[in-house]
């Protein structure tokens, strides 16, 4: 008897170990490994390893061990009462709450009590869920279906508008006929149900109101240990609108993800980013008016002697005049502004009827005492710059060259507006380091000043070897390339097919590595035919530049008014001379010299960034540079 129960305990023991084996297995982590590919490797669901591993949802740490079912887990089983049947639903990729609870007519709150685990895991991909019967279904068929309505923020496309909601813009478009030929910006969009129809009202006066989108979004870097439902709590959304906002979260939260987020998100101060800019204000209680110079090239002179063209035919020919009249009109523009805001400054305008080697400088400054300035804009040409800010250094005022570049003299009371050359060449290499990119260069033999400035600038650079021939080895670069790290690839060459063999030897590993196209410097040759701009797309071409394309509120607002006043879209110029006399204004409205906002302030406005520093040799130039690159979607983009 004893031998019996002996061998019944042994067997019992030996079945029990061979029944957990046969339902559970475990998984050492390994470095970088996510939920989603540990799932995949056992062809179980992420959800499935939260069940056993709920410790999991907090982040996975290298060398931890998780328990794997063998197999994905089955319909949940629910006691059925007579005549009732219990609905499930499995849960596809890129499905929300809002979505089945819809499919399904139940509430939120009836999906929620029949599946528990929804409060504290939220949604997850493969998850069989309860589907609730609804005892008022009868009496609610005649129901019609909840509208669903979208508003077009800037940026936004129908693309991305139809893919958010997981419709086609096909249909977008039927619900929606008036966006057929193009969106605009605050449409109120119906995404689902059917729109009540509005009863046309009597005739109004128009009210133009500027267009103000109800949410702006910043990128927010998921931190350790956080997950879908606390990431939704921070940013004051359910978790399927989080979902719609960030599609991505729906394979599982990995560390590092850039996400999106409202700006009024409840982020926590140790995850707040520095602010790098500052936006200035008028000073409160400062009544001490200051005086603004603008000396612009009109050149009136020459105008009224011109007996043989017209001013119209001048306007047409002399381009110039047309950057001095654009320049002036969005100066205009920021006067205007800036008395709106109540700016206690007295603005004069002077012509500076100047030629790169002449100009009237030193008469105006005997007539009007230039020096009683605090600050001066202009003149155009740096030559004539440098004179007005020699003819004005005994009193300090401030000369902002509004468009030559920092290439002349210095003076300690100059301020360069555009960034030199080398200031761009230089932001887009310490943006790639601050990336802590793998930088490869390639460089024709006709550009040996880059390689040169990239070899006594920069060491970690690797440069990619060429042929006898002076084309591009493809085996060399691809030698080059890591897989664990962003590639940038800097390309200096005009030469066409010196191009497209880089971009076609980039393009052929992308599967494997990630790579991206880079320039110092603009190449007009990617401009022509010859360069799929589709192509640059994919490599998302990255440069250096010192304006962007602003689609922001206040941009928006500045186009609307410049069009509405002057019946034309504003050029380049325009907008650069609202943003360097706007900048101006503001800074001499702080209660301090111009100097001291700008060792203190870095500022940004419509399209420009002024982030002045002091060289060693006097004066102060500007490194207010925005990187930029090409997005697959056809728009250029800020780099964050």
């Amino acid at each position: 008897m004893k031998y019996f129960i002996i061998v019944f305990l042994s067997t019992f023991v030996f079945s029990s170990k061979g029944f957990s084996q046969e339902k559970n297995t475990t998984h050492k982590v390994e470095k970088g490994e996510t939920i989603g590919q540990i799932a995949q490797k056992y062809k179980v669901t992420p959800y499935d390893i939260y069940k056993l591993n709920p410790d999991a949802q907090t982040g996975l740490k290298p060398n931890s061990v998780l328990f794997i079912p063998k197999k994905a887990s089955a319909v949940a089983v629910i006691p059925a009462k007579p005549n009732s049947q219990v609905k499930t639903h499995k849960v596809e990729p890129k499905e929300t709450l809002f979505g089945i609870e819809n499919k399904y007519g139940v509430t939120d709150e009836a999906l929620k009590k029949a599946n528990p685990d929804l409060e504290k895991l939220g949604l997850q991909i493969g998850q069989t869920l309860v589907i609730p019967s609804n005892t008022v279904s009868k009496t609610v068929t005649s129901t019609p279906e909840k509208v669903v309505y979208h508003e077009v923020l800037p940026k936004e496309t129908k693309f991305s508008i139809a893919k958010q909601y997981g419709i086609t813009i096909e249909e977008l478009e039927k619900r929606n006929p008036e966006i057929i030929p193009s969106l605009t910006v605050g449409q109120k969009l119906v995404i689902k149900g059917t729109a009540p129809k509005v009863v046309a009202a009597a005739p109004q006066k128009e009210m133009v109101k500027p267009i103000v989108p109800k949410v702006n979004y910043i990128t927010y870097v998921v931190k350790p240990k956080e997950t879908l439902y606390s990431l939704s709590k921070m940013s004051g959304l359910s978790q399927d609108e989080f979902l719609f906002l960030n599609p991505a979260l729906a394979n599982g939260v990995e560390i590092g993800m850039e996400i999106k987020v409202s700006e009024y998100a409840a982020i926590p101060k140790e995850a707040e980013a520095k602010k790098a800019y500052a936006t200035m204000t008028v000073k409160s209680g400062n009544n001490d008016r200051k005086k603004l110079v603008l000396l612009l090239p009109f050149n009136l002179s020459k105008i009224e002697g011109d007996t043989i063209n017209s001013t119209a035919t001048r306007l047409k020919k002399d381009k110039f005049l047309n950057m001095t009249l654009d320049f002036y009109s969005g100066a205009l523009m920021a006067i205007d502004s800036a008395k709106t805001i109540g700016v206690p400054v007295d603005v004069s305008i002077f012509d500076s009827q100047e030629t790169k080697n002449s100009s009237n400088i030193s008469n105006i400054n005997q007539q009007q005492n230039l020096e009683s300035a605090d600050a001066i804009i202009g003149p155009f040409y740096q030559n004539n710059v440098e004179k007005t800010a020699a003819l004005v250094s005994s009193k300090n005022v401030a000369v902002i060259s509004p468009l030559s570049k920092d290439i002349g003299n210095s003076f300690p009371n100059l301020y360069q507006t555009i960034p030199s050359a080398e200031v761009l060449k230089r932001a887009v290499f310490e943006y790639m380091i601050a990336k802590n990119g793998n930088i490869i260069a390639v460089v024709d033999k006709k550009k040996e000043s880059a390689r040169q400035f990239i070899q006594q600038n920069y060491s970690q650079v690797q440069f990619a070897a060429l042929l006898e021939n002076g084309s591009l080895s493809a085996e060399s670069l691809k030698g080059l390339l890591v897989k664990d790290k962003v590639n940038y690839v800097v390309l200096a060459s005009e030469n066409t097919g010196m191009i497209k063999w880089t971009m076609s030897t980039m393009m052929s590993v992308m599967a494997k590595y990630n790579v991206q196209l880079v320039i110092m410097e603009p190449n007009e040759t990617l401009d022509t035919d010859e360069i799929s701009f589709e192509n640059l797309t994919k490599l998302k071409l990255m440069y250096p530049s010192i304006s962007r394309e602003n689609e922001s509120t206040e941009a928006l607002i500045f186009e609307k008014e410049y069009r509405k006043k002057n019946k034309i879209a504003p050029s380049t110029f325009a907008t650069r001379g609202f943003d360097v006399t706007f900048d101006t204004l503001l800074r001499l409205s702080q209660g301090k010299s111009y100097q001291e906002t700008a060792e203190s302030t870095a500022t940004e406005q419509v399209d420009n960034k002024f982030e002045y520093y002091k060289k060693a040799d006097g004066g102060f130039t500007n490194k207010g540079i925005y990187i930029l690159y090409y997005d697959t979607d056809l728009t250029i983009k800020v780099a964050n």
